[in-house]
């Protein structure tokens, strides 16, 4: 690179003392490459990507036509592109989720390329957990993915122990395994969908969790922490900031309308009591049923994450022969017939598992019809965008199912407009809508995300920051 630098400099240099001091001679010096001006443009790009961003930006010195290039965002997307996150979720996060709570309802479009990868190169990062019902996920902000997982309720302690023990421990055993200091890097949390309802019994519910979870983190020293619910956070990864969440989690599944990235309580949030819980507990039944032996629950579980899919059509699918096989580590080779696809079935039609539960699609159905008469919002599309989170919502033909039931439920006028979109991270989707947002944090001392809270926590005074108001416009957040 030093080479290189020297080579510009030079032939600039050259153009200067060629040309004497004439205005026409600054023009040249300043519009050109030098000797570069002979290469073609797609391999004078090449050179820039393979430099990498900190030695191309060091370029724009040189002259002005060098700075134009540099500056082009297509060269500065190339370089976003090479990092682990897609570029456009980092645009998604810069235009959409930078604005404050609740969202704007337009983006801004502020920033070029360029300052996009600035500005997320200059962020040391956090910490990221996301404490599922099932498994939680831990992890940097920085990795590509989450560094850690495990069982949530074993890492809780004693159940009988106060909540604030609880996340007390809970945390204390996150920041153990991943070997680093509570006090040295800010956190972001993932807020479990419970207490679905809007009466003041649920509000009050959700605060209070809420206030355990922060008090817990700054009795532990945490320089900045931000609790944002697990809904909005999966919402968040699929790049969008209203629709309808569908997370299909370890005990139940929830129906959670958000817009603007606030989840609408008033309108109502629709809760299945079927989660992957149930599902792996009626494959197992069905294996019982067949003699088929095994050692434990993970093998029944593996089974179900490999073998099984929803069908399409489940009358048709009973006439067909399905029957595969897959060789779990340890207990061997396991073959499975109908059982499938009537695994995941029961997410439609729970009473063929004895359960007394509304079909998911019933229950998406239903939340769609009330976030439409609600009128909330002047334009009716916010809720047409259905997203699927949660590893259960992986299972191949889901989509295709619930696209298929919503539109003989629905009418044509409201169906027309429905898309259903599969998980856009599987099981970790929240986790990755924590890290869009891990950036507004806590930037150079100042607050960017209107969620975080900072310093020694203050039980009577929750706030919500927002950025840009002076501190008489902070206000309890709602919940």
């Amino acid at each position: 690179m030093a080479y290189l630098l020297k080579m510009i400099l030079d032939s600039t240099n050259r153009l200067n003392s060629s040309s004497g001091s004439s205005s026409d001679s600054d023009q040249i010096m300043v519009s050109s490459a030098g000797e570069f001006d002979r290469i073609p443009l797609d391999v004078f790009m090449q050179i820039l990507k393979l430099l990498g961003p900190k030695e191309a930006a060091k370029l724009t010195v040189v002259c002005k036509s060098w700075k134009l290039i540099v500056s082009d965002n297509m060269l500065w997307i190339s370089y976003l592109q090479n990092q682990q996150d897609p570029w456009d979720s980092k645009f998604f996060a810069e235009t959409s989720l930078r604005s404050g709570y609740p969202l704007r309802t337009n983006p801004s479009q502020m920033q070029s390329f360029m300052q996009i990868y600035g500005q997320r190169a200059q962020v040391p990062g956090a910490i990221i957990i996301d404490g599922g019902s099932g498994y939680c996920k831990f992890g940097w902000s920085k990795y590509d993915s989450p560094s850690g997982r495990a069982a949530t309720f074993l890492e809780f302690g004693n159940i009988e122990a106060p909540v604030y023990s609880r996340f007390r421990h809970f945390f204390a055993t996150i920041y153990s395994r991943m070997q680093v200091k509570s006090s040295t890097q800010p956190t972001v949390v993932s807020l479990p969908i419970t207490h679905c309802g809007n009466t003041r019994v649920d509000k009050t519910a959700r605060r209070k969790l809420k206030e355990a979870i922060n008090s817990a983190l700054f009795d532990m020293n945490v320089p900045s922490a931000c609790v944002v619910s697990q809904g909005t956070l999966a919402l968040f990864a699929a790049k969008k900031t209203s629709g309808i969440l569908v997370n299909i989690g370890f005990g139940q599944t929830s129906v959670v309308p958000i817009l603007h990235g606030k989840i609408m309580h008033q309108v109502g949030v629709e809760v299945v009591g079927v989660g992957a819980m149930k599902l792996t507990g009626y494959l197992r039944e069905q294996m019982h049923q067949r003699n088929l032996n095994f050692s434990s629950l993970y093998t029944v579980r593996t089974l179900k994450e490999n073998l099984c899919y929803v069908a399409i059509d489940y009358e048709a699918e009973l006439r067909k022969d399905r029957e595969a096989s897959y060789e779990v580590p340890v207990e061997g080779w396991f073959t499975l017939k109908q059982e499938r696809f009537r695994t995941g079935e029961i997410l439609f039609q729970p009473r063929i598992a004895g359960l007394i539960e509304k079909g998911l699609h019933q229950a998406v159905a239903l939340c769609v019809e009330h976030c439409h008469d609600a009128g909330l919002a002047c334009d009716d599309s916010w809720f047409t965008s259905i997203v699927l989170s949660g590893g259960t919502a992986c299972l191949p033909g889901l989509v295709e199912r619930l696209d298929k039931e919503l539109r003989l439920l629905l009418p044509p006028s409201i169906s027309n407009g429905i898309r259903v979109i599969p998980p856009p991270y599987g099981a970790d989707a929240a986790w990755y809508g924590a890290k869009l947002i891990s950036n507004f944090v806590y930037d150079n001392n100042k607050l960017i995300y209107p969620h975080v809270v900072v310093g020694a926590y203050d039980d009577s005074n929750v706030v919500s920051c927002v950025a840009g108001l002076p501190a008489t416009h902070y206000s309890r957040e709602p919940v």
